[in-house]
């Protein structure tokens, strides 16, 4: 009896004692799971449940001056999906009851519905079967996205995001630029990225193990800031009528491209910049001509030509050196102690010509003589304050060039004598408007702009353009130049272009050859015109610029886009035809 109860005891205590190890492994393990991977555990369980979502900011508008969107955001949709929950699943597809769905069922669906690719779908998903992430569909608009969730499809996730379209396209898509993968490329997006681009937020949820999400489990954590408001001083209807006018222009002189530009005089405002060609932001890569990204008027530098005789008449006079009936002899050409030569555009016997009558006729030779009663300084000083030699400063755009002349010209004899008729030095087509903004508003230059400011989220204006005026010549001689400019148009080298009925024009031609390294001028050129109305009280500034024309290669090609340009802009802004008959000075002596 006594062994028994021992044994019985013995067996107690062995069980006992197995007990007690057990609840000890049991309570290491729970201290281990709660304490020391406590942690770790946390956030496995957290990344398998609760997923993260970008939230992205929308990213702000371009408008013209009218509010007119040139660049706007459009909400988007990736349809994604976790790997490792791909499978067949019981219930509806698309509100039709189907007993076991599969999932190459449920990619066709899919597929026909967003118009995805099965093969793209499986082959994401098969990159890493296990994976919580991958994208089955990129860029889905509203009425695909709607058509997908209406498949019920439970292991499909949507991601939000904004996509950028251009309503204008190709219009003003020089001007906008455009979007790519990596971000703003060209154009206004590139340079005011940083007020456009919104900010992205944050916001997770939580899924059950099917793949569902939980109902409530969305928690913001950062919340998205939209992007500024661009606003330009851009008439896009304006913008619309030039390019097409220089378009068709273009093609009918064979030109290589071509831009045109219209400026306010009294604002300093460029209401249109046209360029041939140019680029749709909404298909970029159907532009094979890269020099199409951009403007063309703004970034492409070339010898302006005749047209900154105007520039130089004006110094003359501003400097009393000369006068409008200023007296000169001038022949065909000359020649000069360095070897040097120079002519006019077409042969001619010596001539008596005012200095109207050199503008009148272009004569290259003519300016030269009364123009050398500037110094090479002066010329160069009143140049670069016409607006030559480097970048607008009002103007933030990609890629206009930069032409660092210092304070001095350092020009070789030769380039002295052809920088007064245009050759041997660069501008865009831009700087050559300023020139005629300046003339046309009294000698005072508004530095050129389009503009106005961007509007931030909050309601803050910033990158407002630094648009100080400045004189550059007196106002009498400002307005003999315009008046002198009107004999271009009534008996000069305008005076085949068909007249603006009710309009008095100022106007100046160029003709410029083109550089061909160091074999120096060839046969090609670059055409242009530039003038205002009405000549009486300009109120705009038209350009219009061919390069390497083919049917015609003087102005006179350039002669008819200018004017159906400078009409169309009269017409549409209804400026007061002319009071008065064109001022007119003698043009010869």
């Amino acid at each position: 009896m006594t062994k028994t109860i021992r044994n019985r005891r013995l067996r107690y205590s062995i069980v006992m004692l197995a007990v007690i190890a057990l609840v000890g492994v049991f309570v290491v393990r729970l201290v281990d799971i709660q304490v020391v991977q406590a942690s770790e555990l946390n956030k496995a369980s957290a990344q398998k449940r609760s997923i993260p979502v970008t939230i992205y900011g929308t990213r702000g508008s371009i408008v013209d001056r009218n509010g007119t969107e040139l660049a706007d955001s459009v909400t988007r949709y990736n349809i994604t999906t976790s790997p490792r929950l791909v499978k067949q699943f019981k219930g509806k597809l698309g509100g039709t009851r189907i007993k076991n769905v599969s999932v190459g069922t449920a990619l066709s669906a899919l597929a026909k519905a967003s118009g995805g690719d099965v093969a793209t779908m499986r082959k994401n998903i098969a990159a890493n079967p296990k994976s919580d992430f991958a994208y089955l569909i990129k860029g889905l608009d509203v009425r695909h996205y709607e058509a997908v969730v209406d498949l019920g499809i439970p292991w499909i996730y949507k991601e939000q995001q904004a996509s950028r379209v251009y309503p204008t396209a190709a219009t003003t898509g020089n001007l906008t630029g455009f979007m790519g993968t990596d971000g703003a490329q060209a154009g206004l997006e590139y340079a005011y990225d940083q007020c456009l681009a919104g900010t992205n937020g944050s916001e997770t949820y939580e899924r059950g193990e099917d793949g569902v999400q939980l109902p409530g489990s969305t928690v913001t954590t950062k919340k998205a800031k939209d992007g500024g408001t661009l606003e330009t001083t851009i008439d896009s209807d304006l913008q619309y009528m030039a390019q097409q006018t220089i378009a068709s222009a273009a093609k009918t002189l064979q030109a290589e491209s071509a831009t045109a530009t219209v400026t306010s005089v009294k604002t300093g405002e460029l209401l249109a910049v046209a360029d041939y060609p140019t680029v749709d932001p909404n298909d970029v890569d159907a532009t094979t001509d890269k020099g199409a990204f951009g403007s063309r008027a703004l970034t492409a530098s070339y010898e302006p030509g005749s047209t900154i005789k105007a520039a130089i008449a004006a110094a003359l006079i501003d400097q009393g050196k000369s006068t409008p009936t200023d007296q000169a002899v001038v022949p065909y050409s000359r020649t000069f102690p360095w070897g040097g030569t120079i002519h006019d555009s077409e042969f001619h016997p010596t001539e008596n010509l005012t200095l109207t009558g050199i503008l009148q006729n272009s004569s290259n030779v003519g300016i030269t003589e009364l123009g050398a009663r500037l110094t090479a300084q002066q010329r160069f000083d009143y140049m670069k304050k016409f607006g030559l030699f480097e970048p607008e400063t009002a103007i933030d755009y990609p890629g206009q060039p930069s032409m660092d002349y210092g304070t001095s010209p350092n020009w070789d004899q030769q380039t002295n004598i052809n920088s007064m008729f245009g050759q041997g030095i660069s501008t865009t087509a831009v700087q050559v408007a300023s020139v005629f903004q300046t003339i046309a508003n009294d000698g005072v230059r508004i530095p050129l702009h389009f503009v106005k400011g961007c509007t931030t989220a909050d309601g803050k204006t910033i990158d407002a353009p630094d648009v100080q005026k400045q004189r550059v010549v007196s106002a009498a001689a400002a307005t003999q130049v315009t008046d002198m400019l009107q004999s271009v148009v009534t008996g000069g080298t305008l005076v085949g272009m068909k007249p603006i009925s009710g309009y008095n024009i100022a106007a100046k031609t160029g003709t410029a050859e083109v550089a061909e390294g160091s074999q120096g001028y060839g046969g090609q050129r670059i055409t242009s015109v530039a003038g205002m109305a009405p000549a009486e009280d300009p109120q705009y500034v038209v350009t219009v610029t061919f390069t390497k024309p083919q049917t015609n290669k003087w102005s006179s090609g350039a002669a008819p886009a200018f004017r159906t340009l400078m009409s169309q802009v009269l017409e549409k802004y209804r400026v007061a035809p002319s009071a008065s008959e064109a001022k007119l000075y003698p043009s010869t002596w």
